[in-house]
């Protein structure tokens, strides 16, 4: 019994040492591969990594990892100088093949994604309007609001309103619609589909103008392609695949 009892107690110890030796193992892991993925896509910062399953030292032993998971801070889109945030960038990584030293590695599939908050999506629009939900009809068409009073978004936009035709605008307020797409993987598109009757001549024309932008997304991995973008009631929703992608090198 007491020969018994001293086995388990060693079974318990040396399972718990390995253990403990399997978790500092992926930490290391860890921060070695975000380094990696850092250097390779030129990120500003270094990226959070993730790696799942366990045990960790027999996936490293046979130079494959299950799942990887990277999260992102610090990316932005851009238009015309204006920055806007992109929050919850996040890549889910499958069947990421290295070798020992971590040099180089590949997953055999990926799928990626990434928010624009309509609170954040504002900034890039003319002084005066906000962007919010269009409501679910236009948002299953993948359509966004513009609307703010009619007056201020046309200072907004840079369009001189002649003395004559600012009583007209009094108490006005301009909505928009427009349609949101996403262009080689890492821009946004918005082209508007509706735009209503501004009373000033020459001022549709430039309107139009100031609400069809691209925005152009920074701070990627260049393996990570959006190719989906879905409005949602709280902002723009995108995600992404790819496979056989590199992130060491």
């Amino acid at each position: 019994m007491r020969v018994l009892r001293t086995l388990l107690i060693l079974v318990v110890v040396f399972g718990g040492l390995f253990v403990a030796a399997d978790r500092v193992a992926v930490h290391f892991a860890e921060n070695q591969v975000a380094s990696k993925i850092r250097s390779s896509q030129g990120l500003d910062t270094d990226p959070k990594v993730s790696i799942s399953g366990f045990p960790f030292l027999t996936q490293v032993l046979n130079t494959s990892l299950d799942e990887v998971q990277v999260s992102l801070d610090g990316v932005s889109a851009s238009a015309d100088g204006q920055a806007v945030r992109v929050t919850e960038v996040k890549a889910e990584l499958k069947d990421v093949t290295f070798d020992s030293s971590f040099s180089t590695a590949t997953a055999a599939s990926a799928t990626g994604s990434a928010q624009i908050s309509y609170a954040d999506l504002t900034g890039s629009a003319p002084k005066g309007a906000t962007v919010g939900y269009a409501g679910a009809e236009r948002a299953a068409k993948g359509e966004v609001k513009l609307s703010g009073p009619m007056g201020e978004v046309l200072d907004g936009a840079g369009i001189t309103v002649p003395g004559p035709f600012k009583s007209l605008l009094d108490g006005k307020t301009l909505t928009a619609y427009s349609a949101v797409s996403l262009v080689n993987g890492d821009t946004v598109r918005l082209k508007a589909v509706t735009l209503p009757e501004l009373y000033v001549p020459g001022a549709d024309e430039r309107m139009r103008e100031v609400v069809d932008y691209d925005l152009k997304i920074d701070g990627l991995p260049s393996t990570i392609k959006l190719d989906k973008v879905t409005a949602t009631e709280t902002g723009l929703s995108f995600s992404g695949t790819g496979t056989d992608l590199s992130l060491a090198g």
